[in-house]
């Protein structure tokens, strides 16, 4: 059976070991970059939901790295943007019996988070830091902006 002729246990190389642990790392901290501002509006998923889906995707990446199977990773890549799906979904609410919904920008930086941890898992840093920023931006100065241009409709009348 493939898999069985690995030994048990193995120690990466040193420099292997560095490698994944920057990456992890990265992922932390971009994750935490991202849910720090979730946390600032007091949003369900906040900082430490956000840290732990950026490490998680880059875990489940390196995870697949390591296999024989070259299509792994993509499996892998795709099982995390179907599943990180049901995650965003339990943070998008509809109150009442009105047409209101909220959670929408906390599911999508849920899932930006997904892609940033892939991302560093994949060991593209620099694409995980850029998207973490520009994630960051459109969900801090960007939305301040919207709420003095676009500040919604009135309060309804009782």
């Amino acid at each position: 059976m493939p898999g069985f002729d690995e030994p048990i246990f193995h120690w990466p190389t040193l420099h292997a070991l560095a490698l994944y642990a920057a990456r992890l790392t990265a992922a932390g901290v971009l994750g935490a970059l991202l849910g720090i501002q979730r946390e600032r509006v007091h949003s369900a998923a906040g900082l430490r939901t956000h840290i732990l889906v950026c490490l998680g995707g880059a875990v489940f990446v390196l995870a697949a790295i390591g296999s024989p199977d070259p299509a792994a990773v993509s499996r892998v890549i795709q099982g995390i943007v179907a599943g990180i799906g049901f995650l965003g979904a339990g943070t998008i609410l509809k109150i009442g019996e009105r047409a209101e919904v909220h959670g929408l920008t906390t599911a999508a930086s849920v899932w930006v988070t997904a892609a940033v941890g892939v991302s560093a898992g994949l060991g593209r840093l620099w694409l995980a830091g850029i998207s973490a920023l520009v994630g960051w931006l459109v969900l801090g100065p960007l939305a301040d902006i919207e709420k003095r241009r676009f500040p919604g409709p009135p309060p309804p009348r009782s």
